[in-house]
């Protein structure tokens, strides 16, 4: 082996008059380099926005939430006994989910309304850390507020996304009133039902579609104002493996029986990330193609390799070398090429990656992309299979010029020597 690998260095060396295959074999580890580093980039940038993605719906989402069939759930105070004897289970709130107008004194913009019970919502939910204003207590307590006409009413909270607030121009203390479509029937028609709430806090969970679309009340309040009595929509739960939520979910609803099931957050989220899955794969397959374009290049200088060095490789067959012992000699050759290339890439497309995580010097638009800079995530595993993806190709690369050396004749290649 030795002899071999002394071999396969040496015919990639080129004399300084022969200096278009040491070109050929640069272009081939360049190659083989841009390849790898862009799937690595591509992959920790896709892997990134994944992870952040999922770290999001879960800040703002439970793991798995409780419902019922045909309607709200009455007896939920004993379900939550229930749920929260699992030892899987790390936490449950019940909640009451609905849509509404929000209306200030520069506009109206529909969100969703989220009852919460705020002594037990920061167990399910990493609302509490969201928080850049107010708090969560106090969403049920009612306060009396002055009012311009000099009368006082009483109020209970509300907790606005940031961007819902920034577009309603309120602030905490500020009153807004949420108006519901499925109000009292009179005889001119269905009349909305409307009811003033005080801002007292603000959250930013860095999803637009969560801070501008999402308006939090207390759990009472919102049982009021729906008119859903003792009734909520249904109990969210946080399990110890996010991963496991779904097998979880479906042996509480197997401990639940019927009319209550369960829906976790990958079942909630499946378009979303079977989405980035499948773009994740594609970016895969075709950043793939950069580094087989590179293994033609490969056996390209391999090919013109072979037949620069004819005369050799006919002295070392004279000599008693074995074809085995020529095809090793070049398919070494292809790779160490695709070696020194797959190395360059991992340092380049690693300190690539660094950097867009220290400097976060690309911003997007976050109404657009969810987050505000490109994230990147590295992930050890997909690194190792793009380091013996280009190995492969490298080595398949090496192996018809290789074997077209091995088939090299001497008696031919000397005759008129």
């Amino acid at each position: 082996m030795g002899l071999i690998w002394q071999l396969a260095v040496r015919y990639l060396r080129s004399k300084s008059k022969e200096g278009f295959l040491s070109f050929i074999t640069v272009a081939s580890i360049l190659g083989v380099t841009i390849g790898v580093m862009a799937l690595i980039i591509v992959l920790a940038v896709m892997g990134g926005f994944q992870h952040e993605i999922k770290e999001k719906v879960l800040g703002i989402n439970a793991h798995a939430v409780i419902l019922k069939f045909g309607g709200g759930i009455s007896d939920y105070s004993s379900l939550l006994t229930k749920v929260t004897s699992d030892p899987e289970v790390t936490g449950a709130s019940p909640f009451i989910l609905n849509q509404a107008l929000l209306s200030s004194a520069t506009g109206v913009i529909g969100a969703v309304v989220r009852g919460i019970d705020p002594s037990s919502a920061g167990t399910v939910t990493k609302l509490p850390k969201y928080m850049i204003q107010g708090t969560l207590k106090g969403l049920d307590y009612p306060r009396e507020v002055s009012m311009q006409e000099g009368n006082k009413i009483k109020v209970t909270g509300a907790v606005l996304g940031k961007e819902l607030a920034m577009n309603l121009g309120v602030s905490t203390e500020d009153l807004i009133t949420i108006i519901s479509p499925a109000g009292a029937i009179s005889p001119i028609g269905v009349m909305p039902k409307m009811r003033q709430f005080q801002v007292q806090g603000i959250f930013a969970s860095g999803m637009y579609d969560y801070d501008s679309g999402l308006v939090y009340i207390g759990l009472k309040s919102a049982q009021k104002f729906f008119d859903m009595g003792d009734e909520v929509s249904g109990i969210e739960v946080s399990v110890n493996n996010v991963e496991k939520a779904p097998e979880i979910a479906r042996k509480l609803e197997s401990k639940l029986g019927f009319p209550y099931y369960t829906r976790d957050w990958v079942e909630m989220n499946y378009n979303l990330f079977s989405a980035l899955k499948l773009e994740k794969t594609v970016m895969l397959l075709i950043l793939l193609l950069i580094i087989l374009v590179a293994s033609f290049n490969i056996a390209s200088s391999l090919v013109m390799l072979v037949t620069d060095k004819r005369k050799e490789i006919a002295i070392l067959k004279t000599m008693g070398a074995e074809p085995s012992t020529i095809r090793k000699i070049f398919i070494l050759s292809g790779t160490v090429v695709g070696s020194f290339g797959i190395i360059l890439g991992d340092i380049l497309g690693l300190a690539a990656c660094w950097l867009l995580s220290k400097y976060h010097f690309i911003k997007l638009p976050s109404d657009i992309y969810y987050i505000t800079t490109i994230p990147v995530r590295i992930d050890i595993p997909t690194i190792l299979l793009i380091n013996v993806a280009a190995f492969a190709i490298a080595l398949a690369a090496a192996i018809y010029p290789a074997s077209r050396a091995a088939r090299i004749k001497p008696a031919e290649i000397l005759r008129y020597e």
